[in-house]
């Protein structure tokens, strides 16, 4: 029987950190055309943040500071695989890492509603 490393727990955070950074990746342009508003078209920059207070937009809002946080604790981890021996905790590590991103996201989003 063949041995797949995408059942590994390890291959599903690498997924996931390449997924945050392709979400951040996509967000950013948005975001920073949107700022830009501020300064060209300031009438539209307040539809925009009108259209912010959206529950809908709250929990996208979520969405992106759980992406930020995903990817901020995916690139340490990668740094600990290339700088520190490796050791049967990374698997454990990377869960810890997971739960620390939904907490600060999850704190994040209560703020906001």
């Amino acid at each position: 029987m063949k041995k797949t490393h995408r059942g590994h727990p390890l291959w599903y955070a690498y997924a996931l950190h390449r997924a945050s950074g392709l979400g951040l990746a996509l967000f950013l342009p948005a975001h920073f055309y949107i700022l830009s508003l501020a300064l060209t078209q300031p009438e539209r920059l307040e539809y925009f943040l009108n259209f912010a207070e959206n529950p809908l937009v709250k929990v996208a809002e979520f969405g992106l500071v759980f992406g930020l946080t995903v990817h901020m604790f995916g690139g340490l981890r990668l740094m600990a695989m290339e700088w520190l021996p490796w050791s049967d905790n990374q698997k454990t590590l990377a869960a810890g890492a997971l739960a620390v991103s939904f907490l600060i996201s999850g704190t994040f989003y209560l703020q906001a509603i």
